[in-house]
């Protein structure tokens, strides 16, 4: 097995102008994504993050500290050529959303969900005109299908940038509409992450912390962080 690993090769990393919003060029050869595509970012804002994670390199590429990079690659690799499979399969959450399934027991725990879950649900009714009802227990329950086309067709009309780290969002929470929400500004996204982990909260409460779980949990709250701020790069100009 070779042990070869990529170095840095360039002086700088600049942003210009392309044909499809804007490109990073190092030293004057423009960036692809690891399936051999051109790199091109939908904002200025965004290729100036990416370009500021390839300034930031020191010899060997880690690409582990080029996040923006990374989901800007998924984007364009991955979601663009199979938009339509992404979007159905983060509309499908709307059908079993956390939000909607509700602890049967005990008192306290029921309460706090309805405090924190309720409100989410009132917004999304009023915003994104999709009415999700709760239940009771585990056990699965359609919602209203008019509601599901209305979320599947949001869904549906994000671009590719956004449909990236709408991905995340959705699938590290498991709600869509706080998928939503981080996306909206309904919130702030770290509160939004704690409401999504409301029932591991609860949990430690009652039977202490584990911190394998905990450090796990910062790994996920990181990349939900980083999914909100991408959508927002993907809309900045």
């Amino acid at each position: 097995m070779s042990d070869w690993k990529a170095k840095r090769f360039w002086k700088q990393a600049a942003v210009v102008p392309a044909a499809s919003g804007f490109a990073v060029e190092l030293d004057g050869r423009p960036v692809k994504t690891p399936a051999k595509q051109p790199l091109f970012l939908p904002t200025e804002e965004m290729a100036r993050a990416v370009a500021a994670e390839w300034d930031a390199q020191e010899g060997v590429i880690n690409p582990n500290l080029m996040p923006v990079t990374k989901t800007a690659n998924s984007a364009i690799d991955k979601v663009a050529v199979q938009h339509a499979e992404v979007a159905d399969m983060l509309a499908d959450y709307g059908d079993a959303d956390l939000l909607c399934y509700r602890a049967e027991a005990p008192e306290e725990l029921v309460a706090r969900q309805a405090a924190h879950w309720d409100p989410m649900l009132d917004w999304a009714a009023e915003v994104l005109g999709a009415r999700l009802e709760p239940r009771t227990g585990i056990m699965h329950k359609p919602q209203d299908p008019a509601t599901l086309d209305t979320l599947r067709a949001r869904t549906h009309a994000l671009n590719n940038f956004e449909l990236a780290a709408f991905h995340d969002l959705v699938s590290l929470s498991g709600s869509l509409v706080l998928g939503f929400a981080a996306t909206l500004g309904a919130r702030d996204t770290e509160v939004l992450w704690d409401i999504s982990r409301l029932d591991e909260a609860w949990q430690a409460e009652q039977w202490g912390r584990d911190d394998a779980a905990e450090a796990l949990a910062e790994v996920k709250k990181a990349a939900f962080l980083h999914a909100s701020r991408m959508f927002g790069l993907s809309q900045a100009d």
